[in-house]
């Protein structure tokens, strides 16, 4: 089974945003020398616990830093951004680091709606419903040949890059119906998002397989699925490790005021309403937690439920007070542990 990295770039309460990107080189580096597959970033805004806003700047600088990972987007808000714009990032993406570079591509705006309304300039959620069009024009756009667009003087070509010898992996990201419906018409491998809600994954699977067009990007479906993750040598400690950020979670989905992850110390003493603490149980059972050789088991048991031969783990660990807040001990050994099992 191959094991892959999603990270939020997370950004706890004693750490500043230059401490979250130290930690995320030294967790792609570890995730580098350990045999990982990829390593993906995601796109959010105006979040006080998120660091990762634009996922080209940090796979630019993570491409600096590494050598055999996969780098890509966990993912792209498409509709906050023109095609264009796009495809020239990962055009010259893979072309300083090739055949590592993926792009994925997702349709929810990564952040409240006041936000998305300064991402795209005061437009309207016609981005959303041309975002199938949109997606078309980022392959036409990536591609050696380009794309011909009418202009008033004739057919004018418009290209990512000017002289393109490999393109991009093109993946699309969802965790509704819509996705895995759109992902089997277009051919394109897909990404569920077991993380965000660990409901609909086996209906969308299933669609997405049985409705798949082989196409240039996929000959037959290609998937794979993400799980929060933290692994530790006592299952006490893995709990305590991961409670933080569940604890955020459950703040974010009930519209709760929002801050920097908690340290260890902060959330076990945090006051939560009886909803949050029935997300925070719920989604600590639905994810990948406690010593090495069950963890191992717990993603065995997830890949072999859902047919995957990869499954892409989100190393959630806080940290306990006095901690460098330039390094993240729980996160880089929620990867060691699951490697020295796994690998």
């Amino acid at each position: 089974m191959r094991l892959s990295v999603l990270d939020f770039v997370p950004v706890r309460s004693d750490q500043t945003t230059r401490d979250a990107l130290a930690v995320t080189v030294q967790l792609a580096q570890t995730a580098d020398r350990l045999g990982f597959t990829r390593y993906w970033v995601t796109e959010h805004h105006n979040m006080p616990n998120v660091g990762a806003t634009s996922p080209p700047v940090l796979i630019a600088y993570l491409a600096a830093q590494t050598s055999q990972l996969r780098l890509g987007s966990g993912g792209v808000m498409l509709p906050n951004h023109a095609p264009l714009a796009v495809a020239e990032q990962f055009a010259l993406l893979e072309a300083a680091a090739p055949g590592r570079i993926d792009l994925g591509i997702g349709r929810a705006p990564g952040t409240d709606p006041v936000t998305t309304s300064a991402l795209r300039g005061g437009r309207d959620d016609r981005d959303i419903e041309n975002f199938p069009e949109y997606l078309d024009d980022v392959t036409a756009l990536l591609s050696a040949r380009g794309v011909e667009v009418p202009a008033r003087s004739g057919d004018y070509r418009l290209k990512a890059t000017p002289a393109a010898i490999g393109e991009p992996r093109l993946w699309l990201l969802g965790s509704s119906m819509y996705s895995a419906q759109l992902a089997a018409a277009k051919g394109l491998p897909y990404v569920f998002a077991n993380h965000f809600s660990g409901k609909g994954i086996e209906e969308a699977l299933e669609t997405y397989r049985s409705r798949f067009v082989p196409s240039k990007f996929a000959a037959e479906p290609v998937t794979f699925m993400t799980v929060d993750a933290t692994v530790a040598e006592t299952c006490k400690e893995a709990t305590a490790l991961m409670l933080p950020d569940q604890q955020m979670t459950a703040r974010m989905l009930t519209r709760a005021p929002l801050g920097p992850v908690p340290l260890v110390e902060e959330a076990a003493t945090a006051q939560l309403t009886v909803q949050q603490h029935h997300i925070v149980q719920d989604r600590m059972r639905r994810a990948v937690l406690g010593k090495p050789a069950e963890a191992a088991e717990q993603l065995r048991a997830l890949a072999e439920r859902f047919d995957v031969d990869e499954v892409m783990v989100i190393p959630v660990a806080s940290a306990h007070a006095g901690t460098d807040p330039a390094t993240a001990p729980g996160r880089v050994a929620t990867l060691e542990l699951l490697a020295k099992e796994l690998f």
